[in-house]
């Protein structure tokens, strides 16, 4: 195991990137962005409808719950993890988000037909802040919503720590950011927790992270970088083997992974590790099985959904960048965690 990183260095340039590769980090190197996507159901928020409730049916019994704000893929994840999970006992879990459109589709994802279950309660912003007899402060939280939901992301998350978060009781407020923030990489290096970003200067996407990360750092909490999320049907495989068209990139360009399950997995033990072990620090989460843009492929066929799906031409040459390594094996042996889906391929196969 590596040695607890230090503070983080300055961000250093890595340079102006093509246009081809920008699009490609989309599907790749944003898992924020790919949390959402079409099935969102918004950003920032807490709603107060539970499928078939009013929003003056619920309120927080306690303030020692767990807000997840931004409940797509990943967050509405996490908020069946947390609800199963029997270290969180019977505490509160508010799924956050813009409005209460999928609020129904949420709920039934996380506590199934089980809908008279009150430990999951669904808000949006505009409610919790208008029922001043709520109480609005948790001793977790956790910040999962997309850069693309605000004006100004830093300043979201920093409302976030003021306004959802009582560090007073000894919890903790993650902050999900994404392994893109490193840039593209140019020959597969290897990158850790302390590695510099992309100069935020020239990439205004890098910008938007950096920035967010700095404000949760500094007010307490600790940032977890995602590799590329996926499941069976989200992800760049599935783009690339529905849509046809050509890949952009490398054909043996790196790419590091992560299951969406494993994502939320990766917050709980952030949550269940303590603000001593957390607060203040940065963590480098992905399954630690970097793999291809044709390995993706490769793997992606052998599920059934894929059978039969033929590889797209995949047209970057030798000359583009190569990609890097994700290495967190610092925060993997500080936060307790392991990823339940070893490899991308081991998880296509077994959708076979």
């Amino acid at each position: 195991m590596r040695s607890p990183p230090p503070s983080l260095p300055p961000s250093g340039s890595l340079g102006r990137r093509s246009a081809i590769l920008r699009i490609t980090e989309l599907f790749l190197a944003l898992p924020a962005a790919l949390s959402f996507g079409a099935s969102a159901g918004g950003a920032l928020g807490i709603t107060a409808a539970g499928a078939g409730r009013s929003s003056s049916t619920l309120s927080m019994s306690s303030s020692d719950g767990v807000a997840v704000v931004g409940c797509g893929v990943l967050g509405t994840s996490l908020c069946r993890q947390l609800v199963e999970n029997s270290h969180f006992g019977s505490r509160t879990v508010v799924g956050i988000t813009k409005t209460p459109s999928r609020h129904e589709q949420i709920r039934s994802a996380v506590v199934g037909q089980a809908a008279d279950d009150d430990r999951l309660q669904l808000r949006t912003s505009d409610d919790f802040a208008s029922q001043q007899d709520v109480n609005k402060k948790f001793k977790d939280v956790v910040f999962c919503a997309p850069p693309s939901g605000f004006d100004d992301y830093p300043a979201a998350v920093q409302s976030a720590i003021e306004d959802y978060w009582d560090r007073d009781l000894g919890g903790c407020f993650v902050f999900t950011s994404s392994g893109g923030i490193y840039g593209q990489g140019s020959d597969g290096e290897t990158v850790t927790e302390t590695s510099p970003t992309a100069d935020p200067a020239t990439n205004p996407r890098t910008a938007k992270l950096v920035g967010a990360e700095t404000a949760c750092r500094e007010g307490g909490g600790c940032v977890l970088r995602l590799a590329g999320l996926y499941t069976l049907e989200r992800g760049a495989h599935n783009y690339w083997l529905e849509s046809g068209k050509d890949i952009q990139g490398r054909a043996d360009g790196i790419i590091n992974l992560l299951h969406y399950d494993d994502a939320a997995s990766a917050c709980m033990a952030a949550i269940e590790a303590g603000p001593t072990a957390v607060a203040g620090k940065t963590f480098l989460i992905s399954d630690s099985h970097p793999t291809t843009r044709l390995g993706i492929c490769e793997s992606a066929i052998k599920a059934a959904k894929y059978a039969g799906k033929t590889i797209p031409p995949i047209v970057g040459g030798s000359d583009m960048p190569r990609g890097k390594i994700y290495d967190g094996s610092w925060s993997d042996a500080t936060l307790s965690w392991k990823p339940k889906y070893e490899s991308f391929d081991k998880f296509m196969a077994s959708q076979s």
